[in-house]
C-alpha cells in the first residue's frame, strides 16, 4: 500500500469509528454496535438502482432501496412497499396499494433536509426514468411488456397510495420482474440536484443509508431509524452499521475473512477451496466452531453452448449433425466431474436447461443426458464416424477460469474417439465472440434476472438471435417458438409449466447445448452472525441479520 493510501485508509477508519461513537481496538467491533462486514473486490460502480446491473451493485442498491414488492427466500413475491396488489383477469392491468409510512431518507435535496413519505408518483418517475433512452439504463428491458401508448400509458398515479401499471399484453414473470433493484423508487429531488452524481449520493428508502465510499477504499452504510419493516414486532434492521471493503486478491479477502477481519463471504475460489471444503462440498469440520456453511440451489446454468447457424458453419462441421452433439452430451460423466472438480458443489446437469431452484426444475419430466460412453460411442457410429475414424478436430473455446473443467471435459470425450481441441480465451473477448456468433462451441453459463422458466427458455427463441438478444447459439425450433410464445401470454401457472417443460425436452432432443451443472449459492459466515439466509438468486439482504458483539 502507498503512503498516500495508507493515511487515507486510516483517516477513513478514525471517520467510521467516530461516527459510529468510538470503536474496540484490535477486531474492528464497534464499541456497544453491531457492525457487518464483508468484501467487494469486484468494486461498486454505482448506487443508482437504474445501473444495477452486476451482483456487486445489486447487493450495495438492496441495502439502500426498496420496491414495490420483494422474494422470499423462496422466490414468491411478497408486499414491501405496496401493501396488496391485483392483477386483472386478463393479465393486463396490475394496482398495486401503496403504505403511508415509508419515507425517503433524510437528504439535502429535500426541504428542511428531511425525508418524506413515498407516493405513487414515485414509481411513475422512477420507472419511466428507467425508460428515458438519455439515461440508457441496462434495465430498460424489464418493462419491455408494458404499454407505451399516449392514450394507454403504462404507469399512472391514480392517487397517493395507488399506482396502475397497464401491459401491452400478459406477462406472468412481470411481478417478479419488479422485484429486481432496477424497479426501485428514488425521488426526484435528488435526482434533480444531483443529476449525474446520483450514483454516489443515493437517497431512497431502504433499511440503511450511505454514511461513507471512498471508491475502492470502503463503504459505510448505517442504519435507517425511520425504516417501515418490523419482524415480530421488532423494527428493522438489527444490525447498527455495514461496512464494505474492496480486496481485489481473492486470497488476501480469504485471509481476512479467517482472521475475523469480515464476517460474510460468497462463493469459492480455487485457491482456497480445498482448505475450506471436504471432498463431498461440506464444511472442514476444523472451522466448525469458527464458521458456518450455508448452501442452496443457486439459479445458474453452466454449460456448453453449440453454434447452430448453417450460414456460419457449414454441414461439413461435425457439429451440425444432431447424433454427434447428442453423443458429445453423453460421453461427459458429470458426477464424476463434481465430486473431482467442484468438491459437489451444484447438481449435475442431467436434466434441462431450467435449473434447479425453479419449480419447472423436473428431472422426471424433462429429458435429459446421464453418463453413457457407451450410447456416446454408437451415436458416432450411426453418424459416420466409427471410433470417431475420419471425424474433424472439434474446438472449445473458454476462459482461463474454466480450463480444469474443461481439460477433463477434453480428456473424457478424447477416451471415446474426439478430437477435442481447447482454445482459452479471456472473458471479454469470449463474451464478444459468442454475442457475434465466431464461436462454434464454447462454454457459457446464464445467471436469472428474475425467477421464471422463461429467463432461461428465451435464450433459445429464435426472434432473440444475438447480438441483439441471448440466443447465442442461433437454435431454431418452429415449435419450440409456438410453444414459447403461447406460455409468455399463459396466465394459468400449470398449463404454463407444461409449456415450459415441453420446450426443455425439445432442446435437450436438438442439443444445442451441453448442460453440465446447475450451480449452488455457497455462503460462509462468521459464527457471530445469525438470520443471514440464503435464496436461489444469491441476494445479499441484511435487514434481518443479526450479531452478536461478544465473544
Amino acid at each position: 500500500m502507498r503512503l498516500s493510501n495508507f493515511f487515507l485508509f486510516c483517516f477513513l477508519s478514525l471517520l467510521l469509528a467516530s461516527t459510529l461513537n468510538g470503536c474496540r481496538h484490535g477486531d474492528n467491533t464497534i464499541s456497544g454496535k453491531t457492525v457487518f462486514r464483508y468484501n467487494e473486490s469486484s468494486g461498486i460502480t454505482s448506487l443508482d438502482p437504474a445501473f444495477s446491473r452486476n451482483q456487486a451493485n445489486i447487493w450495495a442498491v438492496n441495502q439502500l432501496y426498496n420496491g414495490l414488492v420483494q422474494l422470499d427466500d423462496s422466490l414468491k413475491p411478497i408486499p414491501c412497499i405496496a401493501n396488496s396488489w391485483e392483477i386483472s383477469k386478463d393479465g393486463l392491468l396490475y394496482t398495486f396499494h401503496l403504505r403511508s409510512d415509508v419515507y425517503f431518507h433524510d437528504d439535502a435535496s429535500f426541504a428542511g433536509g428531511k425525508g418524506r413519505t413515498v407516493n405513487a408518483s414515485d414509481f411513475v418517475f422512477s420507472f419511466s426514468r428507467i425508460l428515458d433512452p438519455k439515461l440508457a439504463s441496462p434495465g430498460e428491458w424489464i418493462f419491455g411488456a408494458v404499454s407505451r401508448e399516449k392514450s394507454t400509458p403504462g404507469f399512472v398515479a391514480i392517487d397517493d397510495s395507488t399506482l396502475l401499471i397497464r401491459l401491452k399484453q400478459p406477462f406472468p414473470p412481470f411481478l417478479g420482474l419488479l422485484s429486481t433493484q432496477y424497479c426501485s423508487v428514488v425521488p426526484f429531488e435528488a435526482v434533480d440536484l444531483y443529476k449525474g452524481d446520483f450514483r454516489q449520493h443515493p437517497v431512497g428508502t431502504g433499511p440503511f443509508h450511505l454514511a461513507l465510499w471512498k471508491e475502492g477504499i470502503k463503504m459505510v452504510l448505517l442504519r435507517n431509524p425511520k425504516y417501515f419493516e418490523s419482524q415480530k414486532g421488532h423494527p428493522l434492521p438489527y444490525l447498527d452499521a455495514v461496512a464494505v471493503t474492496f480486496i481485489v486478491d481473492k486470497q488476501s479477502a480469504f485471509l481476512e475473512f479467517m482472521k475475523g477481519n469480515l464476517d460474510f463471504m460468497s462463493g469459492i475460489d480455487a485457491s482456497y477451496k480445498d482448505e475450506l471444503l471436504t471432498r463431498s462440498g461440506t464444511l472442514n469440520p476444523k472451522y466448525e466452531k469458527k464458521i458456518s456453511l450455508i448452501k442452496a440451489p443457486y439459479l445458474n446454468t453452466e454449460y456448453l453452448g453449440i453454434q447452430m447457424d448453417s450460414k456460419k458453419f457449414n454441414k461439413s462441421n461435425p457439429l451440425s449433425n444432431v447424433m454427434i452433439r447428442r453423443a458429445l452430451n453423453s460421453g461427459i460423466d458429470k458426477r464424476k466431474m463434481m465430486l473431482y472438480l467442484r468438491n459437489n458443489i451444484g447438481k449435475p446437469g442431467t436434466a434441462g436447461f431450467v435449473p434447479s431452484g425453479l419449480p419447472w426444475f423436473n428431472q422426471k419430466e424433462v429429458y435429459g443426458y446421464d453418463y453413457n460412453p457407451e450410447l456416446s460411442k454408437k451415436l458416432l457410429t450411426d453418424a459416420g464416424y466409427p471410433g470417431g475414424k475420419g471425424l474433424p478436430p472439434i474446438t472449445l473455446t473458454t476462459n482461463a477460469s474454466y480450463l480444469d473443467l474443461c481439460k477433463y471435459i477434453q480428456s473424457q470425450l478424447n477416451d471415446l474417439g474426439f478430437d477435442i481441441r481447447i482454445d482459452v480465451t479471456p472473458p471479454a473477448t469470449l463474451r464478444e465472440m459468442m454475442a457475434q456468433s465466431k464461436v462454434p462451441f464454447f462454454r457459457g453459463s446464464w445467471i436469472a434476472d428474475y425467477p421464471d422458466a422463461e429467463n432461461y427458455l428465451s435464450l433459445f427463441y429464435s426472434p432473440n438471435f444475438c447480438p441483439d438478444g441471448p440466443n447465442y447459439t442461433h437454435y431454431s425450433n418452429t415449435r419450440f417458438d409456438q410453444l414459447y410464445r403461447e406460455a409468455t401470454v399463459e396466465i394459468n401457472d400449470s398449463v404454463r409449466g407444461l409449456k415450459y417443460m415441453q420446450m426443455d425436452n425439445l432442446l435437450m432432443e436438438d442439443a444445442p447445448v451441453i448442460i453440465l451443472y446447475y450451480d449452488e449459492v455457497l455462503r460462509f459466515h462468521s459464527n457471530k452472525i445469525s438470520q443471514l439466509g440464503c435464496n436461489p438468486l444469491n441476494l445479499l439482504n441484511l435487514k434481518y441479520v443479526k450479531k452478536t458483539i461478544a465473544d
